[in-house]
């Protein structure tokens, strides 16, 4: 059974690992990057805590020993269902069955001016590219400071993040930190006590998918590092210089980072009836695209309701990582020529954020417990490097963490300017 993967993230990773080494079948992974990449700390990428290469790893490198699976560099362009193929940037390519582990990206809900000027943080790229908008600016204010300019010097003081989930919630602790600890040190010309970090969240608390007492605990915690928090505050407009909000107010800033929404990552080739809120595609509980007889979906692009999530599951980590080991299992039998025989169930294992240094919350579903503060700060540090590919990328997170820990001082704060988004920004 010829099967092609395409997305090498959680649950296309986990996948292509599951059928690793199965007879009777031949596996190919496609991504348009050679590498996996680990989300969930795309926030520390940009804000100089790691280096790129510490939650990164190659995808070639996961299947050494493997004589089953091999990768493709190429991005998926379009779907032909009818002839059994799919056109990439490379090459077409035939299967026996597709499954699409694409993931989603950032949803700016058609505002062209957000997509332009504000920043996504969906992968490692787009962290590097914050890195350097960070950095830069500060560079800029010490310009505008010399120039005795305070309205552009708060211009570029201001730091808005939209959005108040773990991603927004991580970053605006993250924030915090660098101008407790790190900024002042080196740029000692700027007086940070005027540095504003705006968190605004449309819905009425942050962490909003968790527990009441995670939201308050986390809106407690920001506010304590400095942070603004603004709830039920929703954003209109930002033309690269103001933020107008949707009650008429605006905020002067250089940087916005936008984590106020995902969509799926859905390629031509789909019917668009199939499509749902969210950019998901319909699937059964064996995760099949609703009418096709050998496409499959998991991950963020999986839509699939079911008596307990009856709008869909949480689009995480772990529920990409269970789709593919119930699909796994059906495959196999289905290289058997038995009928598929397990249902898609999520198992909700807990969910947690970090808000800064030695601040985090957790959630766990059973028993149900929640936890704050410090202890939740090591049991969020522990999973997340148990949950890095290579040793070799545990051991460097560790230690830049043990680092930073004694130090309260990053090293990586190097403005590369390769990485380029707007033209003549670096």
């Amino acid at each position: 059974m010829k099967v092609i993967i395409v997305g090498g993230g959680f649950g296309g990773l986990r996948l292509a690992r599951k059928l690793n080494n199965k007879p009777g079948f031949e596996v190919l992974l496609v991504d348009r990057f050679n590498y996996h990449q680990f989300q969930p700390l795309f926030y520390q990428v940009a804000t100089a805590g790691l280096d790129p290469s510490n939650i990164s790893f190659p995808l070639r490198k996961v299947f050494h020993k493997s004589t089953n699976v091999r990768f493709r560099m190429a991005e998926l362009l379009e779907i032909v269902p009818a002839q059994n193929k799919i056109i990439t940037s490379a090459e077409d390519l035939e299967y026996d069955v597709l499954v699409l582990a694409t993931g989603a990206d950032t949803n700016f809900f058609g505002n062209k001016q957000l997509q332009e000027h504000a920043y996504p943080m969906k992968s490692t790229l787009e962290a590097m590219q914050l890195r350097n908008h960070i950095l830069l600016n500060f560079e800029n204010a010490t310009i505008a400071k010399d120039k005795g300019d305070e309205q552009t010097l708060q211009f570029h003081r201001n730091i808005v993040i939209v959005g108040g989930g773990p991603t927004g919630v991580e970053v605006s602790g993250a924030i915090a930190d660098m101008r407790r600890s790190v900024l002042p040190k080196d740029y000692p010309e700027l007086d940070f006590s005027k540095m504003n970090i705006y968190l605004l969240e449309g819905s009425p608390r942050t962490l909003a998918a968790m527990s009441e007492q995670s939201s308050e605990d986390s809106r407690r915690y920001l506010e304590k590092l400095g942070v603004i928090v603004r709830t039920g505050t929703a954003v209109q407009d930002y033309d690269g210089k103001t933020v107008t909000l949707k009650n008429g107010e605006t905020i002067p800033s250089a940087t916005v980072i936008w984590s106020a929404g995902i969509k799926g990552n859905i390629p031509a080739g789909i019917q668009p009836e199939l499509i749902v809120r969210g950019n998901r595609v319909k699937v059964d509980r064996h995760n099949k695209i609703e009418g096709m007889d050998n496409i499959y979906a998991i991950g963020d692009i999986a839509y699939m309701e079911t008596p307990q999530y009856s709008k869909g599951h949480p689009q995480v980590a772990q529920g990409a990582m269970q789709q593919a080991g119930t699909l796994a299992k059906n495959l196999v039998l289905l290289g058997k020529n038995e009928p598929m025989r397990y249902d898609f169930e999520y198992h909700d294992k807990g969910s947690m954020a970090t808000i800064g240094r030695n601040l985090a919350v957790v959630d766990l579903p059973k028993p149900k417990l929640h936890f704050g503060g410090f202890f939740a700060w090591l049991i969020w540090m522990s999973l997340h490097l148990m949950l890095i590919l290579g040793v070799k990328n545990r051991l460097f997170v560790f230690f830049n963490w043990l680092y930073n820990y004694v130090t309260a001082d990053q090293s990586l704060r190097l403005i590369l300017k390769g990485a380029k988004r707007r033209k003549g920004e670096l």
